[in-house]
């Protein structure tokens, strides 16, 4: 999935030209049922690849309650996250922990 594939969110601003192709979910199946899961930074939105946002622990998650529960305590004195938000791929969520870890949340639809 591209970041031209999503539509455009109320109040959020348009990506770049040079941004719109980029990925915004790939995904691979491993064994069982693992995934690894991959997306590009967004440089207009100030991301920056480094040591702590190049890697990201992926956590599919069986309801929302359960997704908020785990992501407020690992978002806590988080510098960077995405809240907890219905997208059109799930119910999801980020946050780079106190300690440098990024943590992703899904819940499927």
């Amino acid at each position: 999935m591209r970041f031209s594939d999503l539509p455009t969110a109320s109040g959020v601003p348009e990506l770049p030209e040079a941004e719109k192709n980029l990925i915004m979910h790939a995904e691979l199946k491993i064994i069982g049922d693992h995934a690894l899961m991959a997306t590009d930074m967004l440089e207009s939105m100030g991301h920056q690849t480094r040591v702590g946002n190049n890697t990201t622990n992926s956590s599919n998650l069986d309801s929302n309650e359960e997704a908020d529960r785990i992501y407020a305590l690992l978002s806590e004195g988080s510098t960077e996250f995405a809240a907890m938000a219905q997208m059109p791929f799930g119910y999801w969520g980020v946050a780079l922990d106190k300690n440098g870890i990024r943590w992703m949340f899904n819940v499927a639809p």
